[in-house]
């Protein structure tokens, strides 16, 4: 069954003693491009064991539903997630966790890893994404743009300027020509969302694919600035993947027609 580390991103953000569980955690849970179609018949017959996904927390849904079918296409194999804030993830990798796969919310978090001689090939742009504000439920705070965030007693929440949807919310208000000063920085976009989620937050500036998966629990609120804060999402295998082949195919699935059409259906564009 799919296994996936939901605050991983929080493990990774510490040094020392930190690096050191975080090694033994990714330890124990022990690319070309595609054309699109279904993944070789070839390499499907070879795949086996257990293949290591760090992804970016924005692709939670989807991945995990893309790693139950990856289970069921390949039997005996098991998918381990660990979804967490872009730079955090790149930074275990480059700490030398053990991972078969890097999928980022940004080039920039990517770069990190390729600079470090971490990455096998070249990177490649799979999805992209945009940013809404996610509301209470019946948005009671009528909030319609992005202007609308720095009035007096509204509590918003941001991700933090570290990680690719803080980075882009930082873009959409300097386009917007605002300054906004949020209650909290939040570690990635799913704890960002949360804290609205919770009513701990009146709204934030998150991806609309999350304000898509938390269903009714939020309202979204599009704006035109996310038109100049739009992600590139690169996929690579990675050099001392564990099971390159198990990582191999699992890249193959997701730039697949079944992928894309999991990914479109979260609500991801095509690159």
């Amino acid at each position: 069954m799919t296994r996936t580390t939901r605050r991983y991103g929080r493990i990774l953000q510490v040094t020392g003693a930190g690096v050191a569980a975080l090694l033994a955690l990714s330890a124990c849970s022990s690319s070309g491009p595609d054309s699109g179609g279904e993944s070789d018949a070839s390499a499907r017959a070879g795949v086996s064991g257990t293949v290591n996904v760090f992804a970016a927390a924005s692709l939670t849904e989807s991945f995990t539903e893309l790693g139950r079918q990856f289970e069921k296409e390949h039997p005996g194999t098991e998918v381990v997630f660990n979804f967490g804030g872009s730079d955090s993830l790149a930074a275990g990798i480059t700490s030398g966790a053990p991972a078969d796969v890097f999928a980022s919310a940004s080039p920039r978090t990517m770069k990190t890893v390729t600079d470090a001689g971490a990455a096998e090939g070249t990177p490649v742009t799979f999805v992209r994404n945009g940013l809404e504000i996610a509301t209470l439920p019946g948005n009671p705070d009528r909030i319609a743009s992005l202007k609308d965030l720095t009035g007096d007693g509204l509590k918003v929440v941001l991700c933090d300027r570290t990680v690719p949807c803080g980075a882009a919310a930082e873009k959409a208000l300097t386009a917007a020509g605002l300054e906004l000063t949020p209650v909290s920085y939040e570690e990635d976009v799913k704890s960002a969302l949360n804290k609205v989620v919770l009513k701990e937050a009146d709204a934030a500036v998150v991806y609309r694919t999350d304000v898509r998966a938390a269903g009714d629990k939020v309202e979204g609120v599009e704006f035109p600035e996310a038109a100049e804060a739009v992600n590139d999402y690169p996929i690579t295998l990675l050099k001392d993947a564990p099971n390159a082949g198990a990582g191999k195919a699992f890249i193959e699935l997701v730039r697949s027609a079944e992928g894309r059409k999991a990914l479109t259906g979260a609500g991801f564009t095509a690159p």
